[in-house]
């Protein structure tokens, strides 16, 4: 199976890693990062030009580009690593455009395009008989999609419910456990790594908030966008709030939740009891799936890291080489 990524950061140099290292039958034949481009048909050597990454911060040439790649490069799937853009989607939408017009099969981990676009990209798919795959937009190593669609294959969901920010999770573990201000518990996640410098897009639900609107469209198609979840961040909590609840025996968690026969899209702290299997520390993500036959399935992993996003990447290339690629 030929493929091309686009996107060398941490997660794409994570898939590249995987990929070279492991003997899966795949061979990458084009890959981009912003600045630079290599397409060789034969079978790009990975170690050398991840090698060469870390070192000059480009991947390859630097008059090809990502639309080079995605025109010329011959592959049957296209890897899109690159960074989310909540509010366009660019440039991810468009490279995933390019490549489904191509007739080529879609892997991503890039939440902008699904959230914003999911119908459209859906459709063009269908039109142009390839797979849209996009795992490692939710949950990252938890095989939420798969288990929807297969494992749970029949049953009615009827309610999904998630902690789906690690960044939020941790603090709020910190904020519980050792009884910090929102603010050391934040300054404590940025020296983790956890945190970026701009912390907003995860302590304000919107990373939540993104990752809700996918799976809502992905199970039920109602085509609900971002400015339709009802957010609340957790920059506001202080350790009264977290002293409260504990004298309760609860904590609380950052819930993202959808029950669409009540209309219901939300993501705001909420004080929760212990018990509770959504009460995961540090990083984990976890995420309940309330259905009809199977009752509540809880799914509880590593929700972000490199290696473990390019698992779920590598389980949707997989997927897509054994019901496509080898039957054609």
């Amino acid at each position: 199976m030929k493929v091309a990524i686009i996107g060398l950061g941490s997660v794409g140099r994570g898939v590249a890693e995987m990929i070279a290292k492991k003997d899966l039958g795949i061979r990458v034949t084009g890959l981009a990062d912003s600045k630079s481009g290599c397409i060789d048909p034969a079978g790009i050597d990975l170690f050398r030009v991840l090698e060469k990454k870390k070192k000059s911060g480009c991947c390859g040439d630097k008059n090809i580009s990502a639309l080079d790649v995605i025109r010329k490069a011959p592959y049957d799937a296209l890897i899109d690593v690159t960074p989310t853009n909540a509010m366009t989607g660019e440039p991810g939408l468009g490279y995933v455009m390019q490549a489904i017009k191509k007739k080529k099969h879609i892997v991503t981990s890039n939440k902008g395009p699904i959230a914003l676009a999911y119908k459209e990209l859906r459709a063009l798919a269908e039109k142009n008989g390839v797979a849209l795959r996009y795992e490692a937009t939710v949950g990252g190593a938890i095989p939420i999609f798969h288990t929807l669609g297969h494992g749970l294959a029949g049953n009615e969901i009827l309610a999904v419910f998630g902690v789906l920010n690690g960044t939020c999770n941790y603090i709020l573990t910190r904020m519980a456990d050792e009884g910090l201000t929102y603010e050391q518990a934040l300054l404590e996640a940025r020296e983790m790594g956890y945190a970026e410098a701009d912390p907003s897009y995860d302590v304000e639900g919107i990373d939540a908030a993104i990752k809700l609107v996918i799976l809502a469209n992905t199970i039920w198609g109602n085509g609900v966008k971002l400015d339709d979840v009802d957010r609340t961040g957790i920059n506001l909590l202080t350790p009264d709030a977290m002293r409260l609840a504990e004298e309760e025996d609860c904590t609380v968690r950052l819930i993202a939740e959808a029950i669409p026969k009540k209309g219901f899209l939300r993501v705001a702290p909420r004080i929760i009891e212990k018990s509770n299997p959504l009460v995961v520390d540090g990083t984990l993500n976890a995420i309940t799936i309330e259905t009809d036959m199977a009752k509540e399935i809880t799914l509880i992993g590593r929700g972000a890291g490199s290696i473990e996003t390019a698992s779920a990447i590598l389980g949707d290339l997989l997927f897509i080489r054994d019901r496509y690629v080898e039957r054609s």
